[in-house]
């Protein structure tokens, strides 16, 4: 296989360009916020498709679109604090096991404009101590909150290169066993957010079967309730795929990506603001398979490098799944 110089020059500079980059207070405490935005990001499967949609931008042709449905598992039972394991004992939460459920509708209205909703309904298990010491656990499920955000695919006429603009709705409830559950443990923050992503996809080859993406997306927190203001949130990935292998009417496309994540410091009095806060690489082998119009995707996200602001709890590793249907 022999990778055209020019494509992987530009390839690398792109990817380059687009990956985004505390005190630590070892003490007994409750805290393990999930960091889920970072299922927001990855592999190229749910980039707008725009074969076929009229090469007028202003066209009023309706452009193609897909609805998917995305599972992930995250079990957290393991105390880190900085960059190290830590005693289980610092930290008076023991796990918090969520089933995240996704329901995803993106729609292109031309090749330049679209818009996309993601509706979340999670499952959650919570394992802690109670002010007495003693060992509790409570379990709950509920409608998680809602993304709604416009897409513009512009730049290029391939629809290659894209932003994303759009809000975080407040939609989950965050009061459930709020005497057991601290805020950064429900599955709702009560927050408002500000929603900005880029992503970019192309080939390294000239035969197209080797390809890369990239993505990088910001939460930005607005408007809070109930003194609570949960951390800014940045996550990037980057990776390449091959496009090379089929059997019959099934492409099957293996993919390696980097996923990585930085969220700061939640705020406010009801904020445990000592035991929040993280940096995490993670490495995310997963495979496509494709039956137009239908694909499937699976994948297992492995820390290598995680760096937690006081004692919080982290999951050994992240298992997500999805499929999609274009229309």
């Amino acid at each position: 296989m022999k990778i055209n110089n020019k494509y992987f020059s530009a390839a690398v500079l792109k990817v380059s360009g687009l990956l985004l980059a505390g005190m630590l207070v070892p003490s007994a405490a409750h805290a393990c916020a999930c960091g889920c935005s970072v299922f927001d990001v990855g592999t190229g499967s749910m980039f707008p498709d725009l074969n076929g949609v009229h090469t007028n931008a202003a066209s009023p042709i309706f452009g193609p679109g897909m609805v998917s449905l995305q599972y992930v598992y995250s079990d957290q039972n393991h105390n880190w604090s900085g960059t190290s394991s830590a005693p289980a004992a610092n930290n008076d939460d023991k796990e918090i096991r969520t089933h995240f459920v996704t329901l995803g509708w993106q729609q292109m209205f031309n090749r330049s404009w679209g818009i996309q909703a993601q509706i979340p309904y999670d499952f959650r298990y919570f394992k802690t101590k109670d002010g007495a010491g003693n060992i509790i656990s409570r379990s709950w499920h509920q409608l998680g909150d809602i993304r709604v955000e416009g897409v513009y695919t512009g730049f290029k006429q391939d629809g290659s290169a894209g932003l994303t603009l759009g809000v975080k709705l407040p939609s989950g409830s965050h009061t459930v066993y709020s005497d057991v559950a601290d805020r950064d443990t429900q599955i709702g923050t009560g927050s408002t957010d500000l929603l900005l992503g880029s992503f970019y996809h192309g080939h390294l080859t000239k035969d197209r079967k080797w390809g890369w993406f990239a993505q990088a997306r910001l939460d930005l927190p607005l408007m809070t309730q109930e003194q609570y203001r949960p951390g800014l949130e940045v996550d990037a990935a980057a990776g390449i795929d091959y496009h090379g292998w089929s059997l019959g009417r099934v492409k099957i496309s293996p993919v390696a990506q980097m996923i990585m994540s930085e969220r700061a410091r939640d705020g406010g009095a009801n904020s445990d603001t000592p035991n929040t806060g993280y940096q995490r690489i993670l490495l995310a082998p997963g495979i496509e398979f494709n039956v137009k119009p239908v694909k499937f995707y699976v994948d297992a996200e492995l820390p290598v490098f995680q760096n937690y602001s006081g004692n919080q709890l982290a999951a050994p590793f992240l298992l997500k799944m999805s499929v999609s249907l274009s229309y």
